[in-house]
């Protein structure tokens, strides 16, 4: 096992994604626009003004980018205010973020999602496993972009060999491997086809114990 691991949050630590989604898919409804919860999750981490203009233009629509900026508002209003508190750790992760601390291993938080969210969905408690929280308010270019992990990486003043990633979206994978960094990715909210430059793919977080815990797959 790598002594440095670099975890995701919506959807890889926290069973947040299907309120993410909900959230977008109300703010969007407000404008008359249909969206599916899929569509969310194909482009978690990655919601930027270029692609969801792309996105728009596919179903029809024109906006601009202070239609993206008040419709980015209203989406996080919405979450912070209907879903955020609903939000839970996946079960099994608590055991594995301890245990990898008691083996003394690197442990840095990733996320697009900016401070205030995370504020509001990750439990007290977990702050003190990551020596390094890097959010999506705090990188100029976020996921996709190799920027995230290689920030990362010079926090903690390692080498790429010493790094390994969990993640949950093909951003975040895409943004792993730009990074040239090991990428375990966990099927929580699509299928390993969408994850396939993934160096590793497990279904489940007992699977994922199984990886960053004893040694078993790659990496």
């Amino acid at each position: 096992m790598k002594p440095f691991v670099f975890f995701d949050l919506d959807g890889t630590l926290i069973d947040s994604m299907p309120y993410h989604a909900k959230a977008w898919i109300e703010a969007l409804a407000e404008y008359g626009i249909k969206f599916k919860e899929e569509e969310v999750y194909l482009y978690e981490g990655a919601i930027e003004f270029e692609m969801v203009r792309d996105i728009f233009l596919q179903k029809g629509f024109t906006i601009d980018k202070n239609f993206f900026e008040n419709l980015f508002k209203k989406q996080k209003a919405i979450f912070l205010s209907r879903y955020a508190s609903k939000v839970k750790p996946f079960p099994e992760v608590p055991g594995i973020l301890e245990t990898l601390k008691k083996e003394k291993k690197g442990l840095a938080l990733v996320t697009s999602s900016h401070a205030e969210i995370l504020e509001k969905v990750l439990p007290k408690s977990f702050y003190s496993y990551f020596s390094v929280v890097l959010t999506g308010d705090k990188i100029k270019k976020r996921k996709p972009h190799p920027d995230p992990y290689l920030e990362a990486l010079k926090a903690f003043n390692v080498s790429i060999e010493q790094g390994l990633v969990v993640e949950n979206s093909p951003a975040g994978v895409t943004s792993a491997k730009r990074a040239n960094l090991f990428c375990v990715a966990i099927t929580t909210t699509l299928p390993e086809e969408h994850l396939r430059l993934a160096d590793l793919i497990v279904k489940d977080h007992t699977e994922l114990k199984e990886v960053l815990l004893n040694g078993k797959g790659k990496g």
